[in-house]
């Protein structure tokens, strides 16, 4: 414990260090991901996953972080799901553990911030694990949107929808924010259907060349046919769609028309179900257990702004996480911006003064799919797995949040 003091209290009294230097050096109490890994994505309701229910999903998610983790489940003091749109959600992520073959005295627990609900989990394991509550956790992130998409069934009370503008705007749909950002912002449809077929193109050339490949652990679930028989089939490839071309979805019909025409089916995020998941721990632990570290989670930045333009979260709290460690946008290597609409993708990537080639190198939401719970811990796997292709340091991912929120985390790629 003195030996860790001690290198702790030297890692911050150089001068000489830059402030990446700072984030790269190595101190026992850094907390470090030693697994990451996602299941495939899929088209809801006509995916492999569309008869695997949440509890269903989680369970085969958790059984391959148990199989893959390289040391027993005791270990693990919490895991923590992050889910958007099912209530029963704590229970079935208490039962898929149990099942898993985690034990009694391993807790659990779910959080729910939107989109950026399981960056969130990360968030709160990673906390946890700094502050000796537990010393290993697992963050994990499952949607099944083949179970449906349940929003409010009512206006919020009089006292809210009178209270503000702000207030009454929480009831505007995600497709009726993703309008009004292409309006205020002048993010026309064509920029917008240029940048979907980029992310499509993306997608498809990681998937062919198999950079997917180290990201997604295969599962096998149960699909029932037409004739309602059920088959048990290997899930191991994202639902990608092959060819897709300017051409053909600028023929595509606005799915939000009363708002606006720029927003259709091809340029806003695919409705998919999968789940992620991370195994978060100090880097003394690490060595004590024996298993390699693969990143440093170095931290995250929330921010919030007007619910009416939510999608350009990202643009607002990306700054400010970077400004919390004195970095530039520049000194960022690979940066996974969630697509939810490609409105807001355009305007992120342009107001940040963003490289393309560094934001969502293997595609994004538009392509591969956006489960709302599992994609912040989604995007963590697939830019640690990016920056070791590239032999990168520095990964940025960053959500935008219905109701006006954005947030950001921070990672040191370990393994090049």
């Amino acid at each position: 414990m003195a030996t860790e003091r001690l290198t702790n209290i030297l890692s911050h009294v150089s001068p000489s260090q830059s402030p990446i230097d700072k984030l790269t050096t190595k101190s026992p109490s850094d907390i470090v991901i030693t697994l990451a890994l996602r299941t495939s994505l899929t088209k809801s309701h006509r995916g492999a996953f569309k008869d695997t229910p949440l509890d269903g999903l989680l369970f085969k998610t958790l059984e391959q972080v148990v199989q893959r983790s390289c040391f027993p489940p005791h270990h693990v003091g919490d895991i923590c799901l992050g889910n958007v749109r099912d209530g029963r959600a704590t229970y079935m992520i208490r039962a898929a553990a149990l099942a898993a073959g985690y034990p009694v005295p391993t807790c659990t627990s779910s959080v729910n911030r939107f989109c950026s609900s399981s960056l969130t989990a990360t968030q709160h394991v990673a906390n946890e694990v700094a502050s000796g509550l537990i010393e290993v956790g697992v963050a994990i992130g499952a949607e099944t949107l083949s179970q449906g998409n349940v929003r409010l069934e009512r206006p919020f009370v009089e006292e809210i929808m009178e209270a503000n503008g702000d207030a009454a705007d929480c009831m505007q749909s995600m497709g009726q924010t993703s309008e009004n950002v292409g309006r205020e912002f002048e993010v026309s449809r064509e920029q917008q259907d240029w940048y979907a077929v980029e992310s499509y193109r993306r997608a498809e050339v990681a998937q062919r060349e198999g950079w997917f490949g180290d990201e997604i652990a295969p599962v096998k679930v149960k699909v029932k046919g037409k004739d309602g028989r059920e088959e048990e089939v290997l899930v191991e490839k994202d639902d990608v769609r092959y060819g897709t071309t300017y051409e053909g979805i600028a023929k595509l019909k606005p799915a939000f028309p009363e708002f606006g025409d720029r927003s259709h089916a091809g340029n806003s995020s695919q409705v998919t179900d999968g789940a992620a998941a991370i195994v978060l721990m100090k880097r003394s632990k690490a060595k004590e257990l024996g298993v390699p570290v693969l990143a440093k989670y170095v931290g995250t930045a929330i921010e919030g702004l007007a619910p009416r333009i939510m999608g350009i979260g990202p643009a607002l709290v990306i700054p400010k996480l970077l400004k919390q460690y004195n970095l530039e946008m520049n000194d960022i290597d690979v940066v996974e911006i969630n697509e939810a609409f490609a409105s807001m993708a355009v305007y992120c990537r342009d107001k940040l003064g963003l490289g393309w080639d560094r934001m969502n190198p293997r595609g994004g939401a538009i392509a591969i799919g956006h489960p709302f719970g599992c994609t912040g811990v989604r995007q963590i796997v697939t830019g640690l797995s990016e920056c070791r292709r590239r032999k990168a340091k520095l990964l940025v991912t960053s959500m935008c949040m219905g109701t006006g929120m954005g947030m950001a985390g921070l990672f040191v790629n370990e393994v090049t």
